[in-house]
């Protein structure tokens, strides 16, 4: 399914934006209808999203060796509603997304380095990399959770 790094971020991408929806929807049902478990719903899978998205940033700007400023950019829209559909067309027009799994070293000196073989190693075992993933971000999840939502508890 995620042959390619474009298509997992092209994934994420409009899953988070999809998610803003729900969230939006949750508040505007909160305020008009009395309905705070739609807040808690919205707001739990857009947050679970949200870290997803987050995540997947980071493998495919490590994957395509990004700049910061990507980075940044492209951890900065899914704060904005919506906006991580414009930031992945805009990294796809660049050339950002382009590519496959970098899986096998190259002459590349960076190649060599303890990171590009330890990503190399996880991209070469999709399945346990999914994996550690999930744990990971619900692992994170749990923890903000326990933190509290944004702006505390009412």
């Amino acid at each position: 399914m995620f042959q390619t790094p474009s298509r997992l971020f092209r994934v994420f991408a409009v899953a988070e934006a999809i998610t803003w929806t729900l969230l939006i929807a949750g508040l505007i049902l909160r305020q008009a209808a009395g309905l705070s478990v739609a807040v808690l719903v919205g707001g739990g899978i857009h947050g679970f999203v949200f870290l997803c998205y987050g995540a997947t940033v980071i493998l495919v700007a490590k994957n395509n060796r990004w700049r910061p400023l990507p980075v940044v950019l492209a951890l900065a829209s899914a704060i904005v509603p919506y906006a991580t559909v414009p930031a992945e067309i805009w990294l796809h027009r660049t050339g950002r997304l382009a590519g496959s799994w970098r899986l096998h070293a190259t002459d590349d000196p960076r190649d060599a380095t303890w990171h590009d073989r330890l990503l190399r190693f996880f991209l070469g075992r999709p399945v346990l990399l999914g994996g550690i993933a999930v744990v990971a971000v619900a692992a994170l999840f749990t923890v903000l959770l326990v933190i509290g939502p944004p702006g505390g508890r009412a």
